[in-house]
């Protein structure tokens, strides 16, 4: 996971869009699915009902080579800590280049990547003054359909806020992709990306000229409190089960920085980190199932002895003992305008 723990690859309790599917990015709005949630893509949409924001995730991989579907109901139950975490520090450094921008007809443009059920722009949409225009990428056509359906309708000015989806792989995102783009957003998307991914993200910014925040990637350090014996040694193979497949893991931050740098950008970095204690009890729940599972998986050794812990574990949080600081980073880089960004 990435996120809370960070994403393993084939884990249900992801925290974010999971890996790419091999489909390139397109012009052509995504349609909604066939089957449920129903509901039309609207430019004002209605928040979702409780039914339709229990879509549950499937156990089967599916079809051969399709990438695994995460749960609604999990990005929902996390995305109130995402929004406490993310560094609002770097917001008025990014509002003044926004501010600096030519005036569009239709408002800042800004791709959202990998987004998800849409957690970013319900965040950050309301913190920004003007007419925006967002276009939500992901690989997903549920969560695209959901992201839509919730997506914000104003700005911080009361300022008109619209949608587009597009289905699609970051892994073949190209500037022409970004034509016109205002602002690039992510979250918790970084460290499940690979190193080529991450470079290929970067020059595609750099090309159209626009900034990026990039929000929430796992910096690889847990803090427990109490503390316990195996802490450590549960950290350090989840740490290696994220980076086993090529992902970066605990090293996206720095790999994304040095390639943004590369391209002239200017890069900040502030830490975001969730803050869990007993009014999170459900999330803390949640992540540290899929934490301890992910770190058995790497090491199958564990399987005994992380299984007394994580009963230990959920018995603390249940009882309402437990707190758990799980550490972030946001990334904002401040590329070089060109007329792409205009």
């Amino acid at each position: 996971m990435a996120d809370g723990p960070g994403r393993p690859t084939a884990d249900p309790l992801a925290d974010g869009p999971g890996r790419p599917s091999a489909e390139p990015l397109t012009d052509r709005p995504e349609q909604p699915p066939a089957g449920p949630p129903a509901g039309p893509l609207t430019d004002h949409p209605a928040q979702p009902s409780a039914e339709r924001a229990t879509l549950r995730l499937r156990e089967e991989p599916g079809r051969p080579g399709e990438p695994p579907r995460y749960a609604p109901e999990w990005l929902r139950l996390r995305e109130p800590a995402d929004g406490a975490a993310r560094a609002h520090e770097l917001l008025d450094p990014l509002r003044i280049r926004l501010a600096n921008l030519p005036r569009r007809a239709g408002g800042l443009v800004v791709h959202d990547v990998g987004c998800g059920t849409g957690s970013m722009g319900r965040w950050l949409a309301p913190l920004l003054d003007g007419a925006q225009h967002w276009v939500l990428h992901d690989h997903d056509p549920y969560l695209l359909h959901f992201a839509a359906v919730a997506a914000p309708r104003s700005a911080a000015d009361g300022s008109r806020v619209t949608v587009e989806t597009r289905r699609g792989d970051l892994g073949r995102l190209t500037p022409d992709a970004l034509a016109g783009a205002a602002l690039v957003t992510a979250s918790a998307l970084l460290d499940v990306l690979t190193a080529e991914e991450v470079r290929t993200l970067a020059a595609a910014c750099a090309s159209a000229g626009c900034p990026a925040l990039l929000t929430l990637s796992v910096a690889g350090r847990v803090d427990l409190t109490p503390a316990h014996p195996l802490d450590a040694e549960i950290a350090d193979a989840f740490n290696d089960h994220q980076r086993r497949t090529g992902m970066l893991g605990p090293d996206a931050v720095t790999v994304a920085a040095e390639a943004f740098a590369e391209h002239g950008a200017t890069v900040r970095a502030h830490p975001s980190p969730w803050r869990l204690g007993p009014d999170e009890a459900a999330l803390t729940a949640q992540w540290l199932r899929g934490w301890v599972r992910a770190a058995v998986e790497q090491r199958p050794e564990l399987r005994e002895p992380a299984g007394r812990y994580l009963d230990e574990r959920l018995a603390a949080c249940a009882a309402g003992e437990l707190r758990v600081v799980v550490h972030h980073t946001d990334l904002l880089a401040l590329c070089r305008p060109t007329g792409g960004a205009s």
